[in-house]
């Protein structure tokens, strides 16, 4: 197992290859081919996850560490391992993969190339989670940038193209703003190291010209966390969500908010700030603000859509403000809630969406005003999506309640008083989000049943297969939440001590 990291994240890569050597006519094995490459790397980071050690990262070091020259010329190296931050991710990936393929069989074109850009995409996502080396996490940032693109734009809705193309120019402009801060960080420390320049930088050693009036700190900084807050996404830069959400296949939708949301705030822990940790305590109440406006602002806007999948997307920008609010606090439990928040968040959004799923594959429209009493021809359904509801809402024994609990108490705690008032406003978001939530409840499955709808059949069992694991989890992580912040506990200690430099 020496090069575990490597064998999860290129098995997906192997798969394609063989996909992209089978007859396009052969779905069946396609399909079977898909399920192994993305079951395998599952069953492997599932190993990962139990045999990790978190006291063997608790100074700041990493696990299952892989280091290999690449490119000489710019002392690019292929360096990867994992910490308690990473790790989770990188298991969540696998088993969002692994049951997007199911989720997928109602997909009825061009099955060799959606089957084949569905596992390139895991490649991509992967190997930004083991990246240690700044160069080569562009490149897998870059690479699972492609696939997303195609995967809507082929297979999306009505308006895919402009979703798509949207999609592309938010995260290009995002990437070539981190390519500029990343080449100007190479070029100051002589390093595409991540680990050797969070060193430096507590050393006071990252230093460089200032750019646009501003210092290097904080130009690098800004550059960075737009980058990275556009995938998050962050209020203002989040419009190209709902667009993407509404217009990709259900599969894709579940992907992209189960798992794409979280590089935004993976790449912010990981490789923004740690190394300006002067500029992050600088701008840490900023960020908070955002993270606040983002939580408010997503579940107003939640509860004035129509469209239930329109809904669900609103919903993710809400949620993902955590992640901000959480890290702008600069306390442990806060950074643990965020932390937390990003696993919680994708597996219940994850299953928001393949609810979402169900019932189009069914009626053909995701207005929410043309349901009704949904729970008579559909039980099954009805007490899976209650469940699902519950978990994105934060009800008690819910990992959403665990991790939005640590982020409103590490905030509160915060040794700026402003974060308290920050605290009281995001409470109106919790507020509004049940209510949206509870109010699409009753407009799908309560009321009079409608006419139509009655001989709709329940779910099946692959649906239900592709939405229990992700709903057990929910509860699993509400009910034993040390399971999981066991591992992050000292990766996330690491990570304050390292933001609180010369403070």
């Amino acid at each position: 197992m020496e090069h575990i990291l490597s064998w999860i994240t290129f098995i997906p890569l192997i798969g394609m290859t063989a996909i992209i050597c089978l007859p396009k006519q052969s779905v069946g094995l396609i399909k079977r081919v898909s399920l192994v490459a993305t079951g395998i790397p599952l069953i492997l980071a599932t190993w990962l996850y139990f045999q990790f050690d978190p006291q063997s990262v608790a100074g700041g070091g990493f696990a299952f560490e892989e280091h290999i020259p690449w490119i000489k010329g710019i002392s690019a190296n292929y360096s990867v391992g994992v910490d308690g931050i990473s790790l989770p991710l990188i298991w969540l990936t696998c088993i969002l993969l692994f049951l997007g393929v199911p989720a997928s069989f109602g997909i009825k074109k061009s099955e060799k190339a959606y089957y084949a850009l569905l596992l390139l995409l895991e490649v991509g996502i992967l190997g930004v989670f083991i990246s240690l080396d700044y160069f080569l996490f562009y490149v897998f940032w870059e690479i699972m940038l492609l696939p997303m693109y195609f995967l809507i734009g082929i297979w999306g809705g009505p308006r895919r193209e402009y979703a798509a193309i949207k999609f592309f120019l938010y995260t290009l402009a995002g990437s070539v703003l981190m390519l500029i801060a990343i080449i100007s960080l190479r070029l100051g420390t002589g390093t595409f190291s991540i680990p050797e320049m969070v060193n430096m930088a507590q050393a006071g050693l990252v230093v460089g010209p200032e750019f646009i009036g501003l210092d290097y700190s904080t130009w690098v900084f800004w550059f960075l966390f737009v980058g990275f807050a556009i995938k998050i996404p962050v209020f203002p830069f989040h419009t190209w969500l709902p667009d993407a959400h509404v217009q990709a296949p259900t599969p894709i939708s579940v992907i992209l908010a189960g798992i794409l949301l979280k590089l935004g705030g993976y790449g912010l822990m990981r490789g923004c700030f740690p190394i300006m940790p002067v500029a992050f305590q600088e701008n840490a109440y900023a960020l908070g603000i955002l993270g606040v406006i983002s939580i408010v602002y997503g579940s107003f806007v939640a509860l004035g859509q129509t469209d239930f999948k329109r809904m669900v997307a609103y919903s993710s920008v809400s949620h993902m403000g955590y992640v901000l609010l959480g890290t702008g606090a600069l306390t442990v439990w806060g950074t643990d809630g965020a932390a937390m928040q990003m696993f919680a968040h994708g597996t219940s959004s994850a299953a928001m969406f393949m609810v979402v799923g169900v019932i189009y594959d069914r009626a053909h429209h995701r207005d929410l005003n043309g349901f009704g009493g949904l729970c008579q021809p559909m039980p099954i359904y009805w007490g899976l999506t209650t469940i699902c509801f519950f978990a994105a809402l934060g009800l008690p024994t819910m990992s959403g309640f665990i991790a939005e609990a640590l982020t409103l108490l590490g905030a509160f705690q915060a040794g700026d008083p402003r974060f308290q008032v920050l605290v009281l406003i995001s409470v109106i978001g919790i507020v509004i989000t049940a209510a949206f939530l509870l109010w699409a409840i009753q407009r799908v499955f309560f009321g009079s049943l409608n006419e139509k709808y009655k001989d709709y059949p329940d779910m099946t069992p692959r649906e239900i297969f592709c939405m229990a694991p992700l709903l057990f989890l929910c509860l699993l992580f509400g009910v034993f939440p040390h399971i999981l912040l066991d591992v992050m506990e000292p990766s996330v200690q690491h990570l304050v001590t390292l933001l609180s430099v010369g403070k």
